[in-house]
């Protein structure tokens, strides 16, 4: 049996993609990786072989971004790498028997252009934007050739539109990305000896990739520097923020610097009675033990909603996480998160969202109050997002596949 391929395009699909492949070799099927934008790090972490020689982009590749995000894509030559990957798709595609594409149109195409089987995970998509799913062209095309095997959706209200515009099955399996942080690890301390055992937690996740990530935590500081002194006390609300090591220590002390805070110790950012932990590969422990998640990202927002957390967005000046892409981000989550109305970083628009900090975790505090959010919020997961068990359930699916050799069969090649 020939070895099975993933395609994906960004951060969050090859989070997904990975997972999957790592329920595939867990039953002894043969996998490799083909991103098509960044190093796809998710798939090196957890051992999967990774095709052809990779780079990063500013923006994490041909996306929904600002304009001024395309034209950095224009210039760092991400549309020239992006064929370039591609054509490496083309040349290897006799070693592999059956592409899984994760993403949107870009990994669609990808396994149209391989002229192998393909199944499609469109993560990137969902009917919950508008109400009913609109693909552009030439992804609704793509999606009806016949050799797309398998189609899975990233919600259930997607898998009945989908699947009765293009008049074939659709299936929603679940969400990986929600089983990384879903499954409970005994061994792990949540709390230090010293942390508030009756205090909230507030998580800062500013994101993956710099500079837009050091310039949205800029944000957060400013916005936690708004927080009461006296409402901090009495919460006993303890801060945490989640990085990834390409914002180090150094950036951090200088960011810090600049908006009055300084950097005490290897983790902590202190500012008068504020105190900031600071964490690098800590994201699921983080993300688990919050109340509260103030978040300029995408698949972080989309795992925090899935675990039941309200989100509170502060929309930045991009390439990626700009006003339109938290709006658009809020339509696809729901009512669970939050954002404050006005120009990104104007003091009005920190004022208001510290303001949603004090209200969002007085509710949860709230006796009567409280235990209701947290249904609701628990609902709201398991519509947008789904339960967890996405990455063995896709994974079973794909070994169907494999053993049916009518869908193995090459389709008439492009």
């Amino acid at each position: 049996m020939k070895p099975v391929l993933l395609l994906s395009n960004g951060h969050g699909e090859d989070l997904s993609g990975a997972l999957v492949a790592a329920q595939l070799i867990q039953q002894g099927i043969s996998v490799a990786a083909l991103p098509l934008v960044g190093h796809g790090n998710p798939y090196r972490q957890l051992g999967v072989p990774v095709l052809g020689r990779t780079r990063s982009c500013s923006t994490g590749g041909l996306g929904y971004t600002s304009l001024a995000g395309r034209l950095s894509e224009l210039m760092e030559g991400q549309l020239l790498y992006v064929l370039g990957r591609l054509l490496l798709l083309r040349r290897h595609r006799r070693h592999y028997g059956l592409v899984v594409a994760v993403g949107d149109v870009l990994a669609v195409l990808g396994g149209w252009l391989s002229g192998l089987p393909t199944a499609v995970y469109l993560v990137a998509y969902s009917s919950h934007y508008e109400g009913r799913l609109r693909l552009s062209w030439p992804c609704g095309w793509l999606l009806g050739r016949p050799s797309i095997r398998a189609i899975w959706s990233r919600d259930s209200l997607t898998a009945t539109d989908l699947a009765q515009q293009l008049a074939r099955p659709v299936h929603f399996l679940g969400n990986p990305f929600l089983d990384v942080v879903s499954a409970a690890n005994p061994h792990r301390q949540q709390h230090p000896p010293d942390a508030v055992a009756a205090g909230l937690e507030l998580a800062l996740v500013p994101g993956s990739r710099l500079p837009e990530a050091a310039r949205n935590l800029g944000l957060m500081l400013q916005v936690l520097a708004l927080l009461p002194d006296n409402w901090m006390q009495v919460q006993g609300l303890r801060l945490r923020a989640t990085l990834v090591p390409d914002l180090d220590r150094r950036r951090i002390a200088q960011l810090g610097q600049s908006l009055g805070w300084r950097l005490e110790g290897e983790d902590r950012l202190v500012r008068g009675p504020l105190l900031l932990e600071l964490g690098w590969g800590q994201f699921t422990e983080i993300l688990r033990g919050a109340a509260l998640v103030l978040c300029t990202a995408g698949t972080a927002a989309e795992q925090a909603v899935g675990l039941g957390k309200p989100v509170l967005q502060l929309a930045g000046r991009g390439p990626q996480f700009t006003a339109g892409f938290a709006e658009a981000q809020r339509r696809l989550l729901g009512p669970g998160v939050h954002c404050a109305p006005g120009p990104s970083g104007q003091a009005r628009t920190l004022a208001t969202s510290a303001h949603l900090v004090q209200s969002l975790l007085d509710q949860q505090r709230d006796p009567h109050h409280g235990p209701r959010l947290q249904r609701e919020l628990a609902a709201i997961g398991l519509e947008r997002i789904g339960r967890p068990g996405g990455s063995a359930a896709m994974a079973s699916a794909i070994m169907e596949l494999l053993a049916d050799p009518a869908a193995l069969t090459s389709p008439n090649r492009p």
